[in-house]
């Protein structure tokens, strides 16, 4: 609304210029034709009698007259023409400067916003890339945790030990010995199904995914169990560039 009101006003004093202007035009008209009569009318003083020169003077003096009265009249347009002039020279120029700062500060706000959604749309994808990491160590782990063959029970174990760290690492090298002694007592046969797996927390080059597994088992007889359902909790971790795990807990 103020937009709408402000240039009405501005229309509004351009055609009171332009009629000033007109004003000011038909007045100077009028005045060069009055100093026209007043010249004729001293020119014919020198050819006239003296009679004559009596109504030349009056008639050169009745122009006279009107040539200052228009003259007069003319003043104030005149200057009323000169003020708008003035006016106009004042808030004209300003345009082009409000128009090049308003595109300024818009092209600043689609870079700003453009960069923005740059920024979020990386920070996006590198999130997914590192969940993804994540669960395919989980899903490995819980792969060499639960797939074990007596037959080659040494490099079963070692192929989990080495997709563990910490603590966990620790204890499983502790117990390797001990482990491949039942392996080999039990004569069974363990192979694994990871079905799904999800990042549920993560921290600074640490997660915890939760795994949805399935497990078979055969003994030496070659008799089968009915396959088993399993869900676990993974912590892994970042350990000079790839990830492991570093705890399994089972949940129920």
């Amino acid at each position: 609304m103020a937009s709408s009101s402000t240039n009405d006003e501005r229309e509004s004093a351009l055609s009171l210029a332009e009629q000033a202007e007109a004003e000011a035009e038909a007045a100077e008209a009028e005045a060069a034709a009055a100093r026209a009569r007043a010249a004729e009318l001293r020119a014919a003083q020198t050819t006239e009698s003296t009679d004559s020169d009596e109504t030349t003077d009056s008639d050169a003096a009745e122009a006279d007259a009107d040539l200052e009265e228009i003259s007069d009249e003319a003043s104030p347009a005149a200057a009323a023409v000169d003020t708008e002039s003035r006016g106009r020279r004042k808030w004209i120029p300003a345009w082009p400067v409000l128009a090049v700062a308003a595109a300024v500060v818009a092209i600043c706000g689609l870079l700003a916003a453009s960069g923005f959604m740059l920024w979020s749309s990386q920070r996006e994808a590198d999130r997914a890339a590192t969940d993804a990491e994540y669960a395919a160590a989980a899903r490995q782990g819980v792969i060499n945790l639960m797939s074990l063959d007596f037959n080659q029970g040494e490099a079963d174990l070692q192929r989990l030990i080495d997709s563990t760290t910490g603590d966990f690492r620790a204890d499983f090298e502790a117990s390797k010995d001990d482990f491949l002694t039942v392996m080999n007592e039990s004569k069974v046969v363990t192979e694994a199904e990871v079905r799904a797996t999800a990042v549920e927390q993560t921290g600074k080059d640490t997660a915890t995914v939760l795994v949805a597994a399935s497990s078979q088992v055969t003994n030496s007889a070659g008799a089968e169990q009915q396959p088993r359902a399993w869900r676990l909790s993974i912590d892994v971790a970042r350990d000079n560039g790839q990830v492991k795990m570093s705890k399994v807990e089972f949940v129920p």
